[in-house]
């Protein structure tokens, strides 16, 4: 049997979290270990540097003559005015500079020195009695040693990492797994109830209309009104519910001309904003504005935004379309109540509440409409707003990136594949 790779999106959430904590633990053991490498080496560096002028303070200090230094290390004397060297002495040495320095001054001096770009010498010039000594370390041990230690951490380092990688993935997985599956049953109740749901609200919806027929010009025909219009709002509900379970991430991006989506779904919701007695006004709009995305689920946003707009209009809903640099926006503006300044914060949250001091005949409600515009609006990487004009009521926007790959004629454009 041939192994197929998951590709759902719930797979695709795994996979992203175990990159994203794995990359962090990994960030954070890299931090950890070249904080703890510079630590170190500087450690040695200091530790060494101490070690070095010790053993060159020791050796001037014993130095009877230049025949027996301590291992890894040359004198040189100047005395009558005569210098004497151990043999063997590196080229490029002594350093006669400073050695007339010391004899004039006084002053000790210790200085690196470097010969041909290849060996690094330490020289420590001291003046004792009528004699100048000068002593000479070879640095190159010490910087064996560095680069071994260097090495050493380096090593450890790549280890440390690549476990914090396995590991973070490992410990994401197991973090996401119970919450991926929650998530799924959750999407599955709901979408099973919503379906279960459906056929006997339809026929309440419809029974609720033939009775409202047959009672027309009657006292309970208000209640029966009421009835429809609670069965009408279930409907949506019940609609919106479904699409929450239903997120369609797998659906190939198309170029869509937003401009004829707008006008489409304002055609369609002419009827409705008739009914309710709301002027439905369309202000001048670009003549093709394209975007990639799915075309159901802008719809679906846009009609949500209608929706809301016709339900809390007075009398008026102007809808406009405009493209500002790279972005295109689609405002909704009723000119209802407004919207409640402590919703304002969280209208695009689900089931976004308004204060309990706002007047009954003033009150906006919301659902999962709103929600349901910013997730769709997300996935195609734009953005929602809301606000109160000054000159009244309420204007809900949404953005998106343009998408421009040069001027079309007869034809859509090419989906950008960045």
């Amino acid at each position: 049997m041939r192994w197929r790779r998951d590709d759902s999106a719930d797979a695709r959430l795994i996979r992203r979290t175990m990159l994203r904590i794995g990359l962090q633990s990994a960030l954070v053991v890299g931090a950890t270990v070249v904080l703890l490498c510079a630590v170190a080496v500087l450690v040695v560096l200091r530790s060494q540097h101490d070690e070095q002028n010790a053993t060159l303070t020791t050796a001037i200090a014993r130095a009877d003559d230049v025949s027996d230094p301590p291992a890894g290390t040359w004198l040189v004397v100047l005395a009558q005015g005569q210098i004497q060297a151990t043999s063997g002495l590196p080229p490029g040495l002594p350093d006669v500079a400073a050695i007339q320095r010391v004899r004039a001054d006084g002053i000790a001096t210790t200085e690196d020195f470097r010969v041909d770009h290849e060996r690094e010498y330490r020289v420590r010039t001291e003046r004792a009695g009528d004699k100048v000594i000068q002593a000479i370390l070879d640095l190159r041990p010490a910087h064996i040693e560095r680069s071994r230690l260097v090495k050493a951490l380096l090593v450890s380092g790549v280890a440390g990492l690549l476990l914090a990688v396995l590991t973070g993935a490992w410990m994401a997985r197991r973090a996401v797994l119970p919450l991926v599956g929650a998530l799924a049953l959750q999407r599955r109740f709901v979408a099973d109830a919503s379906h279960e749901l459906r056929t006997p609200l339809t026929l309440l919806s419809t029974r609720a209309q033939m009775l409202r027929r047959r009672l027309r010009g009657q006292p309970a025909e208000a209640d029966v009104n009421g009835l429809v219009e609670d069965a009408g709002e279930l409907g949506a509900i019940l609609e919106d519910l479904l699409l929450a379970a239903d997120p369609r991430e797998n659906v190939p991006r198309q170029p869509v001309e937003l401009g004829a989506l707008v006008r489409q779904a304002v055609d369609a919701a002419t009827p409705a904003a008739t009914e309710h007695g709301i002027e439905l006004v369309v202000l001048d709009e670009p003549a093709a504005v394209w975007v990639s995305g799915y075309e159901a689920a802008l719809r679906r946003a846009v009609n949500a935004l209608l929706d809301n707009g016709i339900r809390h209009a007075h009398s008026r809903l102007r809808v406009a379309l405009g493209v500002s640099g790279r972005q295109v926006r689609v405002d909704v503006a009723d000119d209802g109540p407004g919207i409640d300044a402590a919703v304002l914060p969280n209208l695009f949250t689900r089931f976004a509440k308004a204060s309990s001091d706002a007047a009954p005949g003033e009150r906006r409600r919301y659902g999962l409409g709103l929600s349901l515009v910013s997730e769709i609006v997300a996935r195609h990487g734009g953005s929602v707003a809301a606000r109160n004009p000054d000159s009244g009521g309420a204007t809900l926007s949404l953005s998106l990136p343009l998408l421009r790959n040069g001027q079309v004629s007869g034809g859509a454009p090419q989906a950008d594949s960045r």
